[in-house]
């Protein structure tokens, strides 16, 4: 069982909703996290029936920036109806976050929307990755001096992206992606990565060489959404209504 620091669950605990799920994202999820990277912490949490039918609503998403106990800590929620209709969409984060592996707190609902989720999974979340790899390397064309980690984030979601249309599986652990691409570059982009030298400065030549790698990636991952054998749309509209409606009217009842 892999032990979080205790400021996880604090900062859980003090959640004005129940959650029905909450898993750490970001750098710690990808697998390149630097010595002093924040805890991204996304979940999702369940508005009482009152505050979603009465005119006073509550909070669809709640966002959290703090540091507690010397640990930085980000956290986001979206209410479950949010979350749900993310995930009718072609949207990457929410798959991430409810299939990552680091689970800080979990239910058995969770168990069930990773089975019903697997409906939601089409051969168009390749734009998606497509989207994000393309904003990752503008940031990493115009910084000076050029940094790791947006370098990294673009193959990551490349890679991750790939994955999905030739599997149908979520996995946005670029150290285990890797397992399979055996990208040999890779391994030397992480460890700088881990050893804190974001800001060192790479070669024009090595710069083009990313640049030649990035396009080939591209190029792998829009043939691969039109080969994949996933959906061109979800079908788990009807189960995601019905669990829905189980975890909302369960709220009033435990009220």
């Amino acid at each position: 069982m892999i032990h979080y620091p205790s400021q996880l669950n604090e900062v859980i605990a003090d959640r004005p909703y129940p959650l029905l799920f909450a898993t750490i994202s970001g750098a710690h999820l990808y697998g390149f996290p630097s010595a002093d990277s924040d805890f991204d912490l996304r979940g999702v949490h369940i508005l009482p029936l009152p505050k979603v039918i009465g005119l006073i609503l509550g909070r669809e998403t709640i966002e959290l920036s703090e540091i507690r106990g010397g640990l930085e800590i980000d956290l986001v929620t979206h209410d479950i109806k949010k979350f749900f209709d993310l995930m009718l969409k072609r949207n990457g984060y929410v798959l991430e976050q409810l299939y990552s592996p680091l689970i800080v707190y979990t239910t058995k609902e969770h168990e069930e929307l990773k089975e019903i989720a697997l409906n939601c999974i089409t051969k168009y979340h390749s734009h998606h990755y497509l989207g994000f790899a393309q904003n990752q390397w503008r940031l990493f064309e115009k910084e000076c001096p050029r940094r790791v980690k947006p370098l990294l984030y673009v193959y990551r979601v490349l890679l991750t992206g790939i994955h999905l249309m030739q599997s149908g599986e979520v996995e946005a652990n670029l150290v285990k992606l890797n397992e399979k691409f055996q990208l040999p570059y890779i391994p030397d982009l992480i460890a700088r990565k881990l050893a804190g030298a974001e800001k060192s400065v790479l070669e024009d030549a090595d710069v083009e060489f990313y640049r030649q790698e990035r396009d080939r990636l591209v190029n792998v991952l829009e043939l691969a959404s039109f080969n994949s054998h996933l959906p061109a749309i979800p079908s788990a509209k009807a189960e995601l209504s019905d669990l829905l409606v189980r975890v909302r009217m369960a709220s009033l009842q435990s009220d």
